[in-house]
């Protein structure tokens, strides 16, 4: 059986020039689609759905891609996307990563209205304040979804959840849990105060470290982490929001963790003690 030939061979075409305008922010706000590569954001993004409809209405792929996935873009039509074989060149020309994967899918928005996520009653839940490096907030997403999070919470002073690296970065989880963008961070906490969610800012100069709180049986209950800058943390009108303000111990000479590491210690430490039951560490 002869092998497929790609439809799509020129780079300007008007349909893959659509396509890579959504690597600019002011794009993707404006038609309110974004892009996802590899093969596990596709899979994710072909089975997810809202109250938009299908996710995925779009998807690039190389004639190799395609036979090597062909689960992927089954899925992918099974959804209703449009499915393109395209040129290598195409590919590369669209992708944002050094070295394509042959795989690249056009995605509706799919972040959730605040209220939403507050009237669900969240235990767990990370909140994104000032964090600026886009592969930094797609981790802690990554981590947040692995500890069993109900939901993430971008500020309007934190980075685009759909920049490609953001996306990327989150290997899939984007598509896994509720994620709110936008959001002040003043009406973030004071909301999910009102919803009986203690609020917890991570930050190393924090008076209390976790180990002290784990103790204290204090994390067994809903609770909101708030992570700040990559650089300088969390700014002290911030911090002064919080319930308490908490730095997570360095029991080595390391002089400190970086923003996603941090993140994964403490929510991780919050998912065990709200299953513990009493709160405990142990």
């Amino acid at each position: 059986m002869p092998r497929a030939t790609p439809e799509l061979i020129s780079p300007g075409s008007a349909r893959v020039a659509a396509a890579r305008r959504l690597a600019r922010r002011n794009f993707r706000g404006k038609e309110r689609l974004f892009l996802a590569e590899g093969p596990q954001s596709i899979r994710e993004a072909a089975g997810h759905t809202s109250a938009a409809g299908a996710t995925l209405v779009e998807l690039f792929t190389t004639v190799e891609a395609a036979e090597r996935y062909a689960d992927i873009v089954t899925a992918a039509r099974s959804a209703g996307a449009r499915v393109h074989l395209a040129d290598e060149h195409v590919i590369a020309d669209i992708s944002t990563t050094v070295t394509p994967q042959g795989l690249v899918g056009v995605c509706r928005f799919l972040d959730t209205p605040f209220p939403e996520i507050v009237a669900a009653r969240p235990r767990l839940v990370a909140v994104l304040a000032h964090v600026r490096d886009p592969g930094n907030a797609g981790t802690v997403l990554r981590c947040a979804d692995a500890a069993g999070a109900d939901a993430v919470v971008l500020t309007d002073a934190s980075v685009d959840v759909y920049n490609p690296k953001a996306v990327r970065a989150s290997v899939g989880s984007l598509f896994h849990l509720p994620v709110a963008v936008g959001v002040p961070v003043e009406t973030a906490v004071q909301r999910l105060k009102d919803a009986g969610v203690r609020i917890l800012a991570a930050d190393g100069a924090g008076e209390d470290d976790l180990d002290t709180e784990l103790d204290r049986g204090t994390m067994g209950g809903p609770t909101a982490w708030i992570f700040g800058n990559e650089a300088w943390g969390l700014p002290e009108e911030t911090r002064a929001l919080a319930d308490a303000v908490v730095r997570v111990p360095i029991h080595g000479r390391a002089e400190s963790l970086n923003l996603a590491t941090a993140a994964a210690v403490c929510l991780y430490a919050s998912a065990r003690a709200q299953r513990t039951g009493d709160g405990c560490r142990a």
